[in-house]
This record gives structure tokens, C-alpha cells and sequence, in this order.
């Protein structure tokens, strides 16, 4: 396990833990690491990989808020990015939902420092490393509320976070939009054109993306008539085809019924 530079001074690790994927980008003056993994002893193991890079002191940036992207977030004293969303879903959200979908790591790390991003982005801003200019864009909801894809633009390389993933399906989870996914995706893949890495798996290019986007709207389309239909999420998943396994896609419909006919709570 090693670092890969997949575009100019641009790098991606893939530790096995959880299978994240970590960025780096390395500037004259500066660095940005994107995603610290999954608690802070993992943070630091990663900031002690990092430095064989010949970085300190690096930005953070968090692609969103799910622990496996940002609880090492600790192990490192600079500045930390993300979007306008995270620092309340940390502080309210992130651990409960931790222990219901991994409680024996949720009890592991139920003592570690949690610090939220303390530089915010609503749409879009810069940071600049001195010979090039990173961007930090939101383009929309799709993983979560608060996805955030790292752009460089002068190595056509783009960090995307759990909008895109290549080692297994979408991730549908309980805080995800299936409806304004595609969308979302649309509009990434106009802005950047070049080599993508995934939150999770290796990297991928655009025409894997467009496919990918093209999948993630038919079941878009497909929760759409399903609520049409007036059937319940089990019912709605052995109907028709599907782009992916029925447990990947149990959130996904159940979010999707309630975004096109929300009840109290339904979030």
C-alpha cells in the first residue's frame, strides 16, 4: 500500500479500512489532504504517510461528513474545510448513525476527539497553494447534504468523494437524495473533465461516471414510478429492473418515497 500519483503532484492511497480512499495535493506552498479516515489514531497513521510525501502541516478538506472520511480529522493541526452542512451533522448526527450501522467501531471510537471543518463552503471557494489554485465546489446533494468535490484544475483531477464509487455500488444511505443525485452528477461532470477518484476504490475517468450517473438516474426514475404505483419499498424492489442489488438500494427507495410524499420526520 503506497502512494499513487495519478495526476502532477496530485495522490490517492487506498487504505483497507473501510476501503477510503485518501487524497493529496501538493502545491509550492502548501497542501491539501482530502479525508483524514476513520478515527484519530487512523488520522495519524495517516498523517505519518503523508509526510513521506514531504508535506506537514497540511489543509484538510472533508468530501462530507461520514466518519470514515473525517473523524481523524484530529491528527492535524491546519485548517479544515468542508461544507456549510457538516459541522452540525457531527455534532448531531454522525455518531448516532455510527452506532446504528457499526457499533463495535462506534464503541471504539466513542472517545475520540471530533473536530468539525472551521472553514465553511456554500457553493464554491479557493485555496491557493502558491503555483496552483485548488477548488472546492458543491454542486449539489447526492451522498449526502454536504458533498464536497476537490478540483485541480491544472492537472485535470478531480477528488469526488461518495458521490462516484468504483469498488462497489452507490452508497445509498439514510441521509442520501436519490431523486437530485443525477443531477447533482450532471453537473460535476460538466464542470471537471479528467481522471475522478472515488471516496472508495480506485480511480476512474469520465466516461465512468457519465455510466455511472446514467445508472444512478434510472433508479431515480425507477423510485419515481414505484411511488406512482403506490408500492411499499419491498414491493417496489421486485419490481422491474434494477441497476443494483436490492440491498443496496433498500435506502434509496425508502428515501425517495418520503422526499415525494415526506410524512412528519421523514427527513
Amino acid at each position: 500500500m503506497t502512494w499513487h500519483e495519478i495526476a502532477e503532484r496530485c495522490f490517492q492511497r487506498r487504505y483497507s479500512d473501510f476501503d477510503v480512499t485518501v487524497g493529496v495535493v501538493v502545491g509550492a506552498e502548501g497542501a491539501v489532504v482530502i479525508d483524514t479516515r476513520a478515527s484519530v489514531a487512523q488520522g495519524v497513521r495517516l498523517r505519518d504517510d503523508v509526510r513521506r510525501l514531504g508535506v506537514d502541516d497540511p489543509v484538510v478538506v472533508n468530501t462530507h461528513g461520514h466518519f470514515d472520511h473525517c473523524f481523524g480529522n484530529a491528527a492535524f493541526a491546519g485548517e479544515r474545510w468542508g461544507h456549510t452542512s457538516v459541522p452540525d451533522y457531527m455534532a448531531h448526527t454522525a455518531r448516532p448513525m455510527l452506532a446504528r450501522e457499526f457499533p463495535g467501531w462506534a464503541e471504539k471510537v466513542e472517545t475520540d476527539l471530533l473536530l468539525a471543518p472551521d472553514h465553511l463552503v456554500t457553493d464554491r471557494a479557493e485555496l491557493d497553494l502558491g503555483d496552483r489554485v485548488v477548488e472546492l465546489r458543491h454542486f449539489g446533494r447526492g451522498h449526502t447534504d454536504g458533498d464536497l468535490v476537490v478540483w485541480v484544475p491544472d492537472a485535470r483531477c478531480a477528488f469526488t468523494g461518495d458521490l462516484i464509487e468504483q469498488s462497489g455500488p452507490p452508497s445509498y444511505g439514510g441521509d442520501s437524495f436519490p431523486l437530485e443525485w443525477p443531477g447533482t452528477l450532471a453537473e460535476l461532470l460538466r464542470a471537471v473533465d479528467g481522471v475522478l477518484v472515488p471516496g472508495h476504490g480506485e480511480p476512474v475517468d469520465p466516461e465512468f461516471a457519465a455510466r455511472q450517473r446514467e445508472e444512478i438516474d434510472l433508479v431515480a426514475h425507477r423510485v419515481r414510478e414505484t411511488h406512482a404505483a403506490g408500492l411499499d419499498v419491498e414491493e417496489a424492489l421486485g419490481s422491474g429492473d434494477w441497476p443494483y442489488p436490492a440491498e443496496a438500494l433498500r435506502e434509496a427507495v425508502r428515501r425517495g418515497h418520503d422526499h415525494l410524499d415526506p410524512s412528519p420526520g421523514s427527513g
